[in-house]
């Protein structure tokens, strides 16, 4: 499962076993003990809102909007088109004054998959920001909820999206019989919590936000992030090519778009040796963080260039070769591996060269009996268990996941005027994720989805964006994936890229969040001119 929670993602197979996490659980049952029997989904099966107004600044200018955080209600296809499948909760921010039909309007969402998008709602570009730690264990509450200055309301309007089962959206089993409920809630997650489920929801949820708000006139974009970044490329093709939907453009942030280039456990894949060569330099970045190097090198993105040469070439022949790597050969590239990560060279070796995620994270800091982190290798905790071969939890988690709980529930409560004797979720309740893409099984893959969006649609602008400091979803590896899109030379030109000093979450670092949304607004304003 390791490969597959990704959120800004966040690990949900870590937040599941929380006490956060625990307690919400707990309180659904509760809940759904004490609900009516006779029609326990009831208040699923109508749309619901709830409508504020606020006002927020960014760069100096005041901008006024109307929020409204509400449900949509989706629904099965063909003959199961009036069969209610699921309830979706979104949170929209309308800039007021501003004419539906020209103003861009962004649909974000988190990964996971399942999880909700607290994330980019209160650490990225809402109206109002979650305030934690750069780097360290954010303090107890009570903690701070400000003015976001990065929020992406001066570019476009915005709509957050929880996943399926995540936040306040639910799965619907309209059905009184208990038996019966029980067997259709199973349907109901064998259908939507896979690759094209997921995004089959995702598409008939936008569509009908486009018609309830009378936006499809507008601009429009996709803003992916982690598993979202998977999710993006399906939907985008889904949307462009079974529902006629053009979009001006899609950010990725903290890409992963190929199974077979993660790094968290190549080693059950023999054979593959790619995600090794994809994550040395993020490895070697953490090291440079860390000051792990022999030689700590003057700047950052200088020396990560070097090293991607060195990845690409002698390092990727190397393991190429297997067995047949010559002795003195081997040795010499754990040497340079050493240079580059700050590992021993007896550990690269007895590891045959070849280092997982979770035991670079394990091994970098283990002098210290300290674990580097997952999502944002900058943090840094106490070893669970200082001789494990792979690390046991995130840091990076442990210090700000409390923080937002905390402050989205308030917020939701006290600004939205949503959620009373409700409980969100961080995640969904998802045993199995199905993986079966296009009626095909093995590692997910979904480059050729965006690729076929891009072919199809010929004006799709695409920003990717990720850190440097990302261990679960390696930015040297989003650039591979976008270098062999199947897509003719030409329209390479519509892929734009930008890189930040800070990990999976960008926006956890402010100084990456200021950039971070320079460059998204940017983009959205390049490519939702008229020509």
């Amino acid at each position: 499962m390791r490969r597959l929670v990704l959120a800004a993602a966040l690990t949900s197979a870590l937040l599941a076993h929380s006490a956060v996490a625990y307690a919400d659980q707990k309180a659904d049952r509760q809940e759904a003990a004490t609900s009516d029997i006779e029609s326990p989904d009831a208040a699923l099966l109508k749309s619901q809102t709830s409508q504020t107004e606020g006002s927020v600044t960014v760069a100096g200018k005041r901008i006024d909007y109307r929020a409204v955080a509400g449900t949509l209600v989706l629904h099965g296809q063909g003959d199961k088109e009036h069969e209610p499948t699921a309830s979706v909760f979104y949170v929209a921010y309308f800039k007021k004054d501003a004419t539906p039909g020209k103003r861009p309007i962004t649909f974000l969402y988190n990964g996971g998959p399942g999880s909700a998008t607290v994330w980019l709602h209160m650490g990225a570009f809402g109206p109002r920001r979650v305030v934690t730690n750069d780097d360290t264990h954010t303090p107890p509450a009570p903690y701070r909820l400000i003015n976001n200055d990065s929020s992406l309301l001066d570019a476009s309007d915005l709509v957050f999206i929880d996943a399926p089962g995540a936040g306040f959206s639910r799965l619907i089993a309209d059905e009184k019989d208990p038996a019966k409920r029980a067997e259709l809630m199973k349907m109901r997650k064998q259908d939507i919590y896979s690759v094209d489920g997921d995004a089959r929801a995702f598409a008939q949820f936008i569509t009908q936000f486009l018609s309830r708000y009378n936006r499809w006139n507008s601009p429009k974009y996709l803003f992916g992030e982690s598993y979202g970044t998977t999710r993006s490329a399906v939907l985008a093709n889904i949307l462009q090519n079974q529902m006629h939907v053009d979009l001006n453009g899609v950010i990725l942030l903290s890409q992963i778009l190929s199974f077979d280039t993660s790094i968290d456990g190549p080693e059950h894949n023999p054979g593959i040796d790619l995600p090794y060569v994809l994550a040395l330099p993020t490895f070697a970045a953490t090291a440079y963080y860390h000051h792990r190097l022999p030689e700590q090198p003057a700047a950052l993105e200088p020396f990560l260039a070097e090293v991607e040469r060195f990845a690409g070439g002698e390092y990727a022949a190397a393991l190429f070769a297997g067995a047949n790597l010559e002795p003195a050969r081997k040795q010499a590239i754990a040497e340079k591996l050493h240079a580059y990560t700050g590992l021993p060279v007896d550990y690269l070796l007895r590891a045959n060269l070849r280092v997982t995620g979770g035991m670079f994270e394990q091994s970098l800091l283990a002098n210290d009996s300290m674990t580097a982190g997952r999502l944002d290798s900058r943090f840094s905790g106490p070893s669970l268990d200082p001789l494990a071969k792979n690390a046991g939890y995130d840091p990076l988690i442990a210090s700000i996941a409390p923080t937002y709980v905390a402050l989205f529930n308030d917020y939701v409560r006290q600004q939205l005027k949503f959620g009373d004797d409700r409980t969100y979720r961080l995640f969904a309740d998802i045993e199995e994720w199905g993986m079966k893409h296009d009626g095909h099984d093995g590692a997910l893959n979904v480059m050729g989805d965006l690729a076929t969006t891009m072919k199809t649609n010929p004006q799709l602008k695409v920003l990717l964006t990720g850190g440097y400091y990302d261990v679960a979803t390696p930015y040297f590896a989003a650039k591979y994936e976008m270098a062999h899109l199947p897509i003719p030379a030409s329209l390479q030109k519509n892929i734009r890229q930008a890189w930040y000093p800070a990990g999976h979450m960008v926006y956890a670092h402010e100084p990456s969040l200021k950039a971070l949304h320079d460059d998204v607004a940017r983009f959205i304003d390049e490519t939702s001119r008229q020509p």
